[in-house]
């Protein structure tokens, strides 16, 4: 899973309106109500545990900071609720820093609210049959719906991400490069407790997770607030 920035609302275009501002400008950022911030949150982290509630029942692994947490619980027996929460507390400084207290603040919501929902779901939802393929596919889907969700209402699910960027600002490393290289790592040790094959079909839950991503979460069609 993903720790990236936020986004704000959709707009329309009419042959009313007035002429759109240059290319290099940014359009005006609407801002979110509560109301629709509180329904973004709970969204994202709805769908994100459903994902987890996916990847952990077929044994799967994913990136980023959600992926040490299902390492760690794998490797350790400890919960993935308890885990997820406590790796992301590091992080939450550099949030404030480089994006502000709102995002750092809906963040930790966020967390929270995945905890406390993969703890519980397990308890009402099953699986009787699940192919792997099928599982990484869906968990790919569901897990990036709901990314989306939280970055267009301001908030992440903390971690890698984060770190990411503060090293862009402060080196000039692209953030791209320190989160693959970070999952990369974290793949390689995922053989050291997975067996090839499940490995494999993580990756490809991975990686559609990251298609979502990169083909509906653009500043063009939704603007940042």
């Amino acid at each position: 899973m993903h720790g990236l920035d936020a986004g704000g609302r959709l707009g329309h275009r009419s042959g009313m309106t007035a002429p759109p501002p240059p290319a290099s400008a940014d359009p005006p950022a609407p801002r979110h109500s509560l109301i629709e911030d509180a329904q973004g949150l709970l969204y994202g982290a709805g769908m994100a545990a459903f994902g987890i509630v996916i990847l952990t029942h077929l044994g799967m692994i994913t990136g980023q900071t959600a992926g040490l947490a299902v390492l760690i619980s794998y490797a350790t027996g400890w919960g993935f609720a308890p885990v997820f929460f406590a790796v992301n507390l590091p992080f939450y400084w550099l949030g404030y820093r480089r994006m502000g207290l709102p995002f750092t603040v809906k963040t930790f919501i966020a967390v929270a609210m995945l905890s406390g929902m993969v703890a519980v779901l397990p308890r009402w939802l099953s699986f009787a049959e699940l192919n792997p393929w099928l599982g990484a596919v869906l968990f790919g889907f569901v897990t990036g719906s709901a990314l989306l969700a939280l970055f267009r209402h301001g908030a992440s699910l903390g971690g890698v991400g984060i770190v990411a960027l503060y090293l862009q600002d402060r080196t000039g490393f692209r953030a791209g490069w320190t989160q693959l290289i970070f999952d990369a790592c974290l793949f390689a040790a995922a053989l050291l407790i997975r067996d090839p094959v499940t490995v494999a079909w993580s990756a490809l839950g991975a990686l559609v997770v990251n298609l979502v991503i990169a083909l509906n979460h653009r500043r063009d069609w939704y603007v940042a607030t």
